[in-house]
């Protein structure tokens, strides 16, 4: 039987998103004192070890993310050819966290269309369809946190990459 600080490093790293004590202790089906030990003692652990990673303390929770030291790595192992519109498009998804398809072409213009497109083969966009089945939903996903290092609950100042539909 695994130890409750490896069921949570488990679970953090399979959420890969900052999770409160009470999602933790939901998680691992046990109580929030027993997650805060658990937590503390994983905390401790990675943090007297030789480790690309680490456990964090967030607005929002506790994270399992990449060490500074290693943020280099992102970007040459993780490399996305991105345009000017692309990135515009994929700032307009990331603010409005959930955004039909049809708004996305209202804000961006007819080119969304393939923006998402390309975004969707790169993984920074899941496209789903709406219960109508009219449009589509469209998300970031945890690629997009991860490659440009946005936790979830951080706020998004992308307004810069919006533009208005002329």
């Amino acid at each position: 039987m695994p130890s409750l600080a490896c069921t949570i490093e488990a679970i953090l790293y399979l959420k890969a998103q900052p999770l409160t004590v009470s999602e933790l202790a939901e998680y691992a089906k046990c109580d929030r004192a027993a997650v805060e030990e658990g937590l503390i003692e994983l905390m401790t652990d990675y943090a007297h070890r030789d480790s690309a990673l680490e456990i964090v303390e967030t607005s929002n929770g506790y994270a399992l993310q990449l060490r500074e030291t290693f943020h280099h790595l992102i970007q040459e192992l993780l490399p996305a050819d991105l345009g000017v519109g692309a990135l515009r498009t994929l700032a307009a998804i990331a603010l409005k966290g959930k955004i039909a398809q049809t708004d996305l072409v209202e804000i961006r213009g007819s080119n969304a269309y393939q923006h998402v497109q390309e975004l969707v083969e790169l993984g920074f966009v899941r496209k789903r369809r709406q219960s109508d089945g009219r449009s589509y939903w469209l998300q970031v996903t945890d690629k997009f946190h991860q490659y440009f290092q946005i936790h979830q609950d951080q706020a998004i100042e992308l307004n810069q990459y919006l533009e208005p539909k002329a």
